[in-house]
């Protein structure tokens, strides 16, 4: 007789118990409609059909803890997979603020650009304003260097006049000179053939001797007058006339030691007091 409470036994250490019994129960019922009917070796075949669905119950239990752990690691990647996302949908939030804060940055600096090219247009036209005023004053200042150069070339030109009269007396008085006609300007050729103003010239005697006087006027005499006097006029008429005199007159000198210097090159200075 078939031992039901142990085969119950055997299952139920691998199973649940409810599939352990209905196991059993099926087993029971077969072996109750077989034991008249089944051969010894029939009935050792099914209990290795019975064998082998136990042990396939078996691996099925386990792959069943297999996916039950597969199943809770998902659940935890899933988890973690949501955090993942929270964080993310955190992050999108932040950025979208970012972005905002961005075009309101760039709104600012639009408007920024727009005020600065409006100043920069008022600085244009104040550019064009000031570059006329500055075109005006600069035809203005021409004018005014013209009215000067013609206001001094009158001081000067009156100072050589009153020269004219006094030299020839003081000329006497001091160089023992006696000029021959009158003191006057003239255009005189140079040592290479061109003509160049000189504004006293004239000739002079003295002991028989024929002497050429040649003078310039400065309203204010310098240092870089006399030098010029000397490098415009007097080298350019050397060789031109034998025997010069140079000379010059002024109202004033621009700094002490002008008069030593001019006597020192060689040239009688005259002030227009001594006129």
């Amino acid at each position: 007789m078939i031992n039901t409470l142990k085969i119950f036994d055997d299952l139920k250490e691998t199973m649940e118990a409810s599939a352990a019994r209905k196991i059993t129960e099926v087993i029971a019922a077969m072996y109750e409609e077989l034991k008249n009917s089944v051969t010894k070796v029939e009935f050792n075949e099914l209990k290795e059909i019975v064998s082998e669905l136990a042990e396939a119950q078996k691996r099925t239990e386990l792959r069943l803890e297999e996916l039950a752990e597969a199943q809770k690691r998902t659940e935890l990647r899933l988890e973690e997979l949501a955090e993942a996302q929270k964080r993310t949908e955190l992050r999108l939030e932040e950025l979208a603020e970012a972005q905002k804060r961005t075009e309101l940055r760039l709104e600012e600096l639009a408007e920024a650009q727009k005020r600065t090219e409006l100043r920069l247009e008022e600085l244009a036209e104040a550019q064009k304003r000031t570059e006329e005023e500055v075109r005006k004053l600069v035809h203005e200042h021409g004018d005014t260097r013209k009215q000067l150069g013609g206001l001094s070339m009158t001081v000067g030109y009156t100072l050589e006049n009153e020269a004219y009269k006094a030299l020839p007396r003081l000329l006497k008085r001091d160089a023992g000179l006696t000029i021959k006609g009158k003191l006057n300007r003239q255009y005189v050729t140079d040592n290479k053939g061109q003509y160049i103003e000189v504004n006293i010239v004239g000739e002079a005697a003295k002991n028989g001797k024929k002497i050429f006087v040649v003078g310039e006027g400065k309203s204010q005499l310098s240092k870089n007058d006399v030098d010029d006097f000397i490098r415009k006029k007097l080298n350019r008429l050397e060789g031109v006339f034998a025997n010069i005199f140079p000379v010059l007159i002024t109202h004033m000198i621009s700094s002490p030691g002008i008069g030593e210097y001019a006597k020192k090159k060689g040239i009688a200075l005259y002030y227009s007091y001594d006129f």
